[in-house]
């Protein structure tokens, strides 16, 4: 039997709007100056307040707010990515067809929240050093990729035939970290292809965001959905 919520107070729903007030004032700025130009100080003046103390008891310091904002950003992606993988209209065994889904979700993310998106997957932060707890967020998205690639070598009962070379004893030694992190027998070479294809889609979304393709591709939806769909099923998403 579920336990009943128990109402919040005033107190506690005035501090999650005050929070939510201070991480909008925080994304405003990050727009305006980048990540590197946050300060509690310019966000306390914004909200009109005399000092910076008065945030120290929501945001202990700069970094506090940074990790804030970083863990928004991977959770607001993931979450899109993760309903599109999802959606009705591709079934379990479309693997190439949920991936399309998933780059299209990355990349309209990342077009609606750009800084957001430079803030999570652009130039480090100066004197900022991510904690720990931003790992589960960050690591959504890989995740999915891989489990779509999981979902199409248990479907096909072995990885699909084709012309890539096999893959090397240092390529797959360079694995070793993560593979041990993995459920025992995770085959490397599916995992080679799940990171080449996260490597893959960010790499083309944030040459679109920060303007690379700007002019080169005429129509740049059109472009993004076919070489997503030319990937995929060289990486051996298509049946």
């Amino acid at each position: 039997m579920s336990t009943p919520h128990k109402p919040r107070t005033a107190r506690e729903r005035a501090r999650i709007e005050f929070t939510a007030e201070i991480k909008a004032v925080a994304r405003r700025q990050l727009a305006e100056s980048g990540a590197a130009a946050l300060s509690l100080r310019a966000v306390a003046r914004e909200l009109g307040l005399a000092s910076a103390s008065a945030l120290y008891r929501y945001f202990p310091s700069r970094d506090a707010l940074l990790t804030a904002l970083i863990l928004d950003g991977y959770t607001s992606l993931s979450d899109a990515a993760e309903a599109a993988c999802s959606a009705p209209d591709s079934g379990p065994a479309d693997a190439l067809e949920r991936w399309v889904g998933v780059c299209h979700a990355v990349r309209d993310w990342a077009l609606t929240h750009p800084h957001e998106y430079a803030l999570i997957y652009g130039s480090p932060v100066p004197g900022y050093s991510a904690p720990q707890d931003t790992v589960a967020q960050a690591t959504r998205l890989p995740y999915l990729i891989g489990a779509l690639f999981t979902e199409r070598l248990a479907e096909d009962g072995d990885s699909p035939a084709d012309s890539r070379p096999a893959m090397p004893d240092d390529a797959r030694q360079s694995l070793a970290p993560l593979l041990t992190a993995l459920p025992p027998h995770t085959p490397a070479d599916m995992v080679m292809s799940s990171l080449m294809a996260w490597t893959y889609l960010l790499g083309a979304v944030s040459f679109e965001v920060f303007g690379h393709r700007r002019e080169i591709v005429t129509d740049p939806r059109a472009f993004f959905d076919h070489e997503a769909r030319r990937l995929g099923a060289a990486l051996g998403l298509a049946p």
